[in-house]
């Protein structure tokens, strides 16, 4: 079983442009996540994704396996996708390029360990308990409620579900980590956009729309993603705390 990590990285973020070229520690934040990724268990190979030639002159610099894709994906995923073009594997494994900090024995719980039926669409998708109550009512967080074998019922934006009769629920945000075969990449390339996922703007409903299943994997995760300049130097803080160095692979 071939397994491949994709880290898409885009310069032109709505909210903090050129964040994978921020440093932190002398290091650009790409080089963070990519270090993280490169530890993880169970990879045949790790590249970044991206569609600006100032990351890609960057990636290079550090020997970081890069791909320079079109500029008119309008989602990481359609990246990933036009990378499972010309990089072979049986699962593509792709993290948020937003997380410099990211736990690789994390990372590892979603590789399965049999091989998934290459005929049939297989994403996973992991989740983690959301333990700060503002994170359920935080629309950047993305809530997921699962049926009985672990599989997504649906995604939203809004605190689901609404505990009209019961308080005895725990909520669940989707953590940037996903997994596909090629099969699921195509999928959504060639699938235009529902109206559910239009009106949430969450890529993953485009499979449920479509009758397609993602299954949900638990983890123990504290996020610490760099949305905003203010998230960025409260990653410094933490990585000059704890004299964290990055990976050099």
């Amino acid at each position: 079983m071939r397994v491949v990590a994709v880290i898409p990285a885009r310069y032109q973020s709505s909210r903090f442009k050129g964040k994978p070229l921020e440093l932190i520690e002398d290091e650009p934040m790409v080089a963070w996540v990519y270090g993280q990724v490169k530890q993880v268990r169970g990879l045949d190979d790790v590249y970044v994704a991206t569609d600006d030639e100032r990351i890609e002159k960057v990636c290079k610099e550090k020997n970081i396996k890069v791909i320079l894709t079109k500029n008119t994906h309008p989602t990481s995923t359609e990246r990933v996708q036009e990378v499972s073009e010309t990089v072979k594997a049986d699962l593509y494994l792709v993290i948020n390029g937003d997380e410099p900090l990211i736990n690789p024995k994390m990372i590892e719980k979603i590789i399965p360990e049999s091989l998934p039926d290459s005929n049939k669409v297989y994403v996973a998708n992991l989740m983690t308990k959301i333990k700060n109550p503002v994170e359920a009512v935080d629309f950047t967080n993305i809530k997921v409620v699962f049926d009985k074998l672990s599989y997504a019922m649906f995604f939203s934006r809004s605190p689901i579900p609404y505990p009209k009769g019961s308080m005895d629920y725990d909520y669940y945000k989707h953590v940037g980590v996903l997994i596909y075969n090629k099969k699921a990449l195509d999928f959504f390339a060639s699938t235009k956009k529902g109206p559910y996922e239009i009106v949430e703007d969450v890529n993953e409903i485009r499979f449920l729309e479509n009758g397609e299943k993602i299954k949900m994997v638990e983890v123990e995760s504290e996020s610490l993603s760099v949305d905003t300049p203010k998230d960025l130097e409260h990653i410094r803080a933490i990585v000059k705390e704890k004299h964290l160095s990055c990976y050099h692979w």
